[in-house]
C-alpha cells in the first residue's frame, strides 16, 4: 500500500505595529526560538515615523527565521525595501508582491489611512491583486495588510473605519487567513469574513499553522 503524501505546514508568528520596540523584538524572537517557528510577518508600522529601524528585523534572521514584511503607515516603501534588501536573501518586502512555500502562497500590501504612508482603496486592491496572480493556484493563501477590512468586528472595536480594498480582497481572492494590524486595541482578535479566518496582531503577536 503506497504511504499517502501529507502537507508540511509552516508554522508562523505574526505581528504589527512593532513601532521600533526592541524589548518587544527581543520577548518575540525568544517565543520564536522556543515555538520552532519558520516564518516571521511583519504587518507594518515596523518603525516610529521612519527613526527606529535598527534591531527590528536583524534579530529575527540572526536566530535563523525567515522574514516577510510590508509597510504600514508609519513608514515608506522604499524603507520597507531597505529593510528587507538589509537582510536579504532572509528577508522579502511582499508590498503588492508574493512569495510561495511548497503549497502555501503568502501575499500582501502595505500602506495606511493616516500618517506618511497613505494609500488608496483602489490601490491596495490592486497591489494585492497583482500580488495574489502570481499565487493563486496555491492550495493554502495568507493575505497580509497593515489596514484593517471595512465591515469587520475589529473597525467597530478599533473606532476607526476599515479599508473597502481589503474587504474587497479577502471576497474576491478568499485567503484562508488574512492578518492585520493598526489597530492597537484589537490585537489578538479573530472573525470569520466568508470563508477567511482574519486575525488583528497589532502588537499582539499569534502563532499559527497552515
Amino acid at each position: 500500500m503506497l504511504k499517502q503524501e501529507t502537507h508540511k505546514k509552516t508554522k508562523i508568528l505574526a505581528v504589527g505595529d512593532i513601532h521600533g520596540d526592541t524589548n518587544l523584538v527581543k520577548k518575540l524572537v525568544k517565543k520564536a526560538k522556543k515555538e520552532n517557528v519558520d516564518l516571521i510577518i511583519l504587518a507594518g508600522d515596523i518603525t516610529l515615523a521612519e527613526m527606529s529601524t535598527k534591531n527590528i528585523v536583524g534579530p529575527f534572521v540572526k536566530a535563523g527565521k525567515e522574514v516577510l514584511l510590508i509597510p504600514g503607515n508609519h513608514e515608506s516603501v522604499a524603507t520597507a525595501d531597505f529593510l528587507a534588501e538589509l537582510y536579504s536573501p532572509s528577508a522579502k518586502n511582499i508590498h503588492g508582491y508574493s512569495i510561495q512555500k511548497g503549497d502555501l502562497g503568502i501575499f500582501g500590501a502595505g500602506g495606511g489611512d493616516i500618517g506618511m504612508h497613505l494609500i488608496k482603496d483602489s490601490e491596495i486592491y490592486n497591489l494585492l491583486k497583482r500580488g495574489h496572480e502570481r499565487i493563486k493556484n496555491s492550495k493554502k493563501k495568507i493575505m497580509v495588510t497593515h489596514l484593517q477590512p471595512k465591515n469587520a468586528m475589529i473597525e467597530k472595536i478599533g473606532g476607526f473605519e476599515g479599508s473597502i480594498g481589503v474587504r474587497r480582497a479577502i471576497e474576491k481572492f478568499q485567503p484562508d487567513i488574512a492578518i492585520c494590524a493598526h489597530l492597537h486595541n484589537t490585537g489578538g482578535i479573530e472573525e470569520k469574513v466568508g470563508k477567511t479566518t482574519l486575525i488583528s496582531v497589532a502588537r499582539n503577536a499569534a502563532i499559527f499553522e497552515i
